[in-house]
């Protein structure tokens, strides 16, 4: 098979929910990224195969997201794309389907990405499509609905969300309140020193903000990082399930964001003037209990070393979604890393979900983006990006610098 080169991850700045990209849709986000890496690649578009979008939230406002971004975007109507959704791990499994495309000659290039507009998702009925007889409707949240319905409750009966499986972990692993509230401080403090030394700067695509008056504003820097944030600070928001230890200070943001790279095959990169960052190397996704969905990167990465033959020595970065603080530690415990400093500070080293924040279909191409700049700094020749999932799945893929 052909090698899949991954070229010019980009992302854009994340907001906060109902922040500054509240007023623009997520297909509006995932054509601006598009135009930004065709800027920034000078691909001719009518050389792009497909377009994978990754959604975890879509919606009839811009159904198939990756078609209608590209059609937005400018793109020749000859080429097609689609829409994806393996909840947190979509934005990730974007990438493997455009790679495994690659390998297999379906394509010679293709754009992997995804976006996530949180601030609108829609409230949805399912009583009014042939009327009600009389009394009260139902408006679901997509949003809270959507974590509630990850699995059948006929099965599985009511998980109330991913609030309950991480205190669930955090009951299994005996993880403790302040432990959590310590890595949340740090994953702050890391995303921080990261902007303040211009880690991120190469990967963002600004993106101009519609103003009632004037013009546009331009937005370009995370919103969610809260650089103050101390173990003391954290340690004095309440709970949000009574009994356990997750807070509004140690989980990850509700957002809005999009991703986007190219995947290419290596015979074909010359001939379009093109640099890979690195190459596609391997995947696995595995399910588990959904009740403790958090600790799927556990399986996932066991399933990937056991393909690939790869162990933790090999993997120079980790980036390992941070959902909630307790499934990391927990994921940490399970694959048996205690608290090595060595492993930690492979671990997160610019902050994830719970400081850069987690717009689910755009995360796993933010992480991407930010990983594979990490690994060219550092010099290191593998990197692993994995993440749990509601419903109860862990995905992991490793990238091998070029």
């Amino acid at each position: 098979m052909r090698r899949a080169a991954i070229v010019c991850p980009i992302r854009t700045a994340v907001g906060k929910f109902g922040g500054s990209l509240a007023a623009i849709p997520a297909g509006e986000l995932g054509a601006i990224v598009l135009k930004a890496l065709v800027a920034r690649t000078g691909i001719d578009p009518a050389r792009v195969d497909d377009v994978v979008f990754a959604q975890g939230y879509g919606n009839g406002e811009a159904p198939a997201v990756g078609r209608w971004a590209a059609l937005a975007a400018g793109f020749p109507i000859e080429v097609p794309g689609y829409q994806l959704d393996r909840r947190c791990g979509s934005g990730l499994q974007a990438v493997v389907d455009a790679a495994m495309m690659v390998q297999t000659g379906a394509a010679d290039v293709v754009v992997a990405g995804g976006v996530e507009s949180m601030s609108n998702v829609e409230y949805y009925s399912i009583d009014h499509r042939h009327g009600a007889r009389s009394g009260s409707t139902v408006m679901h949240d997509r949003l809270s609905r959507g974590r509630v319905m990850s699995q059948p409750i006929e099965r599985f009966g009511v998980i109330s969300g991913m609030i309950e499986t991480a205190n669930n972990l955090a009951a299994d692993y005996g993880i403790s309140r302040e432990a959590c509230d310590a890595y949340a401080a740090e994953s702050h403090r890391r995303a921080a020193a990261a902007w303040a030394e211009g880690r991120f700067d190469d990967e963002l695509v600004p993106v101009p903000v519609p103003q009632k008056r004037g013009d546009p504003v331009m937005f370009a820097r995370d919103e969610g990082i809260r650089a103050e944030a101390t173990t003391e600070s954290l340690g004095q928001l309440r709970p949000i399930e009574q009994g356990g230890v997750v807070t509004a200070g140690n989980a990850s943001q509700m957002n809005d964001a999009g991703a986007a790279c190219l995947v290419v095959a290596e015979d074909k990169l010359a001939e379009l003037g093109l640099e890979p960052m690195a190459w596609f190397h391997s995947w696995a996704a595995a399910g588990c209990e959904p009740s403790r969905m958090g600790i799927g990167p556990v399986p996932a990465v066991e399933r990937l070393f056991r393909r690939t033959g790869l162990g933790w020595d090999d993997i120079g970065l980790v980036e390992l979604n941070e959902a909630f603080a307790p499934q990391v530690l927990a994921c940490l415990k399970g694959w048996g890393w205690g608290d090595s400093e060595e492993q930690r500070a492979r671990l997160n080293v610019n902050g994830s979900g719970i400081s850069l924040g987690h717009p689910i279909g755009a995360t796993g191409g933010r992480i991407l983006a930010t990983m594979l700049r990490e690994m060219q700094r550092r010099e290191v020749r593998y990197g692993l990006e994995t993440m749990c999932i509601g419903g109860g799945q862990g995905m992991a893929a490793v990238f091998e610098r070029a």
